[in-house]
């Protein structure tokens, strides 16, 4: 990685990196090659430091250019923290799938002492802002764009699940963090996974990350994880479960709100600031069962209970054998509830919509994603949005 020396002098550099990006006044961030990189928008800054921008890549002496997703991480301090880190975008890097962001390469701003992992950047909602939206409305997503979205991602972590070395050695790759944050719905309605930074690997001989840390958001993690035993592909099954069921109800399958304080120390710790309390989380996991899950799904029809129930099953050998597994019942599901076909035209059309019908109340709610509503965007705007 370079600092392009021809188009920005070191009072530049500092000046624009004190300022927040925007289309009109790009910050440059580094030049790979003849591909210069310029931040047009910070699209979010996440409690542990991370940051995600969208930006712009130009080929230098070239009007051509196209967007691309950068996150901005926090440098690890220590030696094993930065192997770490290699390992986990070397995996990253390996993944190439339709329902996966494509991970480009892994820069090294030695200016901000910082990494910068360049990926795929895909335009739409992610399934955290549509659910908000969705429950900003009055209604949940339906019931045909869950089993769409669930399908998607199930094939997408299979993929990941079976992946192998060249040599046909298993990676043993679990993504740990199967969160409504880290999937978004494209333009065209595509499904797509982000974020396997938090991703584990069985393959022996990389570095883990210490015993006691929680990687990626307690809210959708599985019972096995919290207890600290061996993870298998079971355990993503059981958080896109979770997700789902919040996808489909605009309710978190846990309820923190129903559990006292607890006073016990958890001798866990997590990476990131959790989205629902660790200690009422454990305590709640420990209640989880057949009932638990039938009075957070009574409300679905009966061929998704039936998936969502096997989906979180507390023992991991109850549940789905395989991501592959669960997508074949979610697309079954669908198929013996459609009145009529839904895909990516559908998916793209549900998107925008309740996009449109949740910003009325973007004054007043906290979406998470900038740029998703346009300064100034007017009512007769959000109308025009709800038609596309």
């Amino acid at each position: 990685m370079t600092k392009d020396s021809e188009d920005v002098t070191t009072e530049e550099w500092s000046t624009s990196r004190s300022a927040p990006p925007t289309p009109e006044s790009p910050r440059y961030l580094f030049t790979v090659g003849d591909v210069r990189y310029e931040a047009v928008r910070e699209l979010e800054t996440r409690a542990s430091g991370e940051v995600l921008l969208q930006v712009q890549r130009r080929v230098t002496g070239e009007s051509l250019s196209g967007p691309c997703l950068v996150r901005r991480l926090p440098s690890p301090t220590e030696y094993m923290g930065r192997k770490r880190l290699a390992e986990e975008m070397q995996l990253a890097l390996g993944l190439n799938h339709p329902g996966i962001a494509q991970i480009f390469h892994l820069e090294f701003d030695e200016v901000e002492d910082a990494p910068y992992v360049v990926m795929e950047y895909v335009d739409g909602p992610s399934l955290e802002t549509l659910v908000t939206a969705a429950v900003v409305r009055g209604k949940p997503l339906s019931v045909a764009f869950g089993l769409y979205a669930g399908a998607e991602v199930a094939d997408a972590l299979h993929y990941a699940h079976t992946l192998t070395t060249p040599r046909g050695r298993p990676l043993g790759i679990i993504h740990r963090d199967v969160s409504p944050r880290h999937i978004v719905v494209g333009q065209h309605g595509e499904v797509k996974l982000l974020d396997f930074g938090s991703a584990y690997s069985l393959l022996v001989g990389r570095e883990e990350s210490p015993e006691s840390l929680l990687r990626g958001d307690v809210a959708y993690v599985s019972p096995e994880y919290l207890r600290r035993v061996p993870l298998t592909p079971r355990s993503d099954v059981f958080s896109l479960g979770v997700l789902l069921v919040e996808v489909l109800t605009g309710q978190h399958l846990f309820d923190v709100q129903d559990v006292p304080p607890q006073t016990k120390e958890s001798r866990l710790r997590p990476e990131m600031q959790p989205t629902l309390p660790l200690k009422q989380m454990e305590a709640l996991m420990d209640t989880l069962d057949e009932a638990f899950v039938e009075r957070a799904v009574a409300s679905l029809p009966g061929e998704v209970k039936a998936v969502l129930h096997t989906a979180l099953r507390l023992n991991p050998e109850e549940r789905f054998a395989s991501a592959a597994e669960m997508r074949d019942a979610l697309r079954g599901a669908s198929q013996s509830l459609a009145s009529g076909p839904y895909g990516r035209a559908e998916s793209a059309r549900e998107a925008a919509r309740v996009v449109s019908e949740g910003g009325g109340m973007r004054d007043k709610v906290e979406f998470g994603e900038a740029g998703l509503y346009p300064e100034g965007l007017e009512a007769h705007e959000l109308v025009a949005l709800k038609k596309v």
